[in-house]
């Protein structure tokens, strides 16, 4: 198999796994017990807090651990696309800020957009279908005089690029485990010190200082924390090889007549192409007939016309083409010389659709 949709989910590492092994089997106590077993789940726990926030060069006690990204925007800002809606039925005014052809938004645009009344600023910091780099720190430098939050899904972003979190200047950051190598169901959102009081998405017991309630889960985070170690100890490596790769993908997949890139992605690890025509889905289910995992843009589409795409104003062929190959740290050039091989007998075999 020839994977190469790491931006959808990551292989989960050896370590990431047996680290959370050992809490299922092992170490399997509830943190907030307090006899011994309970107490040690908790400094476990807290240590691993502690290993995460300093991967991203914030405090401990500003990281609370969450379900996932989806969940830690929603705390976040309660918006993601779906959330806007809701709130804009709630009479929230929200203004959505529109990127250029190639995917770019600039701090300029969010200085126009700016209201004396705006509460929050939500920019991703890689975008996850064309691996655009927002400006966050620039638009952060806007508002550091305003009392507009900054809010960030850093979700394609953490160890991929250099940042930190005070480099970055965003109140509140979305991390999640699983596109690192660690488990699925596991993420976390850093609240920074412009917001000292927040309010809890959900309400219930104590957990987290009363802000996410529920037993915090306690596999997840081991692993959540062993693959954010695992990064650590191979980031500069991690980086350099996917930003090649990227690039050698990049030249052979241009080979292909017609094809060409989407977007200005800057970060190591995402490629956005389109074979105007070809529809996306047809290439997907043919190069997974020759074991090749791409996506048609972001897995959360499942299938649906991309929203980045529309906003960026793609034609439809071009938009309609279009796949998305993310890479990580165990993607190889055998991985890029099968989707080259692949994707051009995909074009010879079939015609043009659109």
């Amino acid at each position: 198999m020839h994977y190469l949709d790491s931006a959808a989910t990551a292989p989960v590492l050896p370590a990431a796994a047996e680290a959370m092994l050992r809490e299922l089997t092992e170490d399997f106590g509830n943190p907030s017990a307090q006899y011994a077993l309970g107490r040690a789940a908790r400094d476990r726990m807290e240590e691993r807090r502690a290993a995460i926030a300093a991967a991203l060069g914030g405090e401990a006690r500003r990281l609370r651990f969450t379900s996932c990204g989806t969940e830690g925007d929603n705390w976040a800002i309660r918006a993601v696309l779906s959330c806007l809606k809701a709130l804009k039925s709630e009479g929230y005014e929200i203004t959505c800020l529109k990127p250029d052809s190639r995917g770019n938004i600039t701090a300029a645009q969010v200085a126009e957009a700016l209201r004396a009344d705006t509460a929050l600023v939500s920019v991703m910091l890689v975008n996850n279908e064309t691996g655009n780099r927002c400006p966050i720190e620039d638009i952060a430098a806007l508002l550091q005089n305003r009392d507009t939050l900054l809010h960030t899904d850093a979700v394609q972003a953490f160890l991929k690029i250099p940042f930190t979190a005070e480099t970055l200047g965003a109140d509140l950051i979305t991390l999640s485990a699983h596109k690192l190598g660690g488990p699925k169901g596991i993420g976390a959102l850093y609240i920074g010190p412009r917001l000292p009081h927040p309010r809890p998405l959900l309400y219930g017991g104590g957990q987290e200082d009363g802000l996410r309630p529920g037993t915090e889960p306690t596999a997840q985070i081991a692993g959540f924390a062993a693959a954010v170690a695992h990064w650590q100890a191979n980031l500069d490596g991690f980086r350099a090889h996917m930003s090649a790769l990227r690039a050698e993908a990049l030249t052979r997949l241009k080979t292909i007549p017609g094809l060409v890139e989407v977007g200005a992605g800057a970060a190591p690890h995402i490629l956005s192409v389109s074979l105007p025509g070809y529809p996306s889905q047809n290439i997907v289910t043919d190069l997974s007939d020759r074991g090749i995992c791409v996506s048609a843009g972001s897995a959360c589409h499942r299938g649906r016309a991309s929203h980045v795409l529309t906003a960026m104003s793609i034609d439809k062929r071009t938009a309609a083409g279009t796949i998305r190959v993310s890479l990580g740290p165990e993607s190889s050039t055998a991985d890029i010389e099968a989707l080259a091989e692949a994707l051009a007998e995909h074009q010879r075999r079939r015609f043009p659709m659109l």
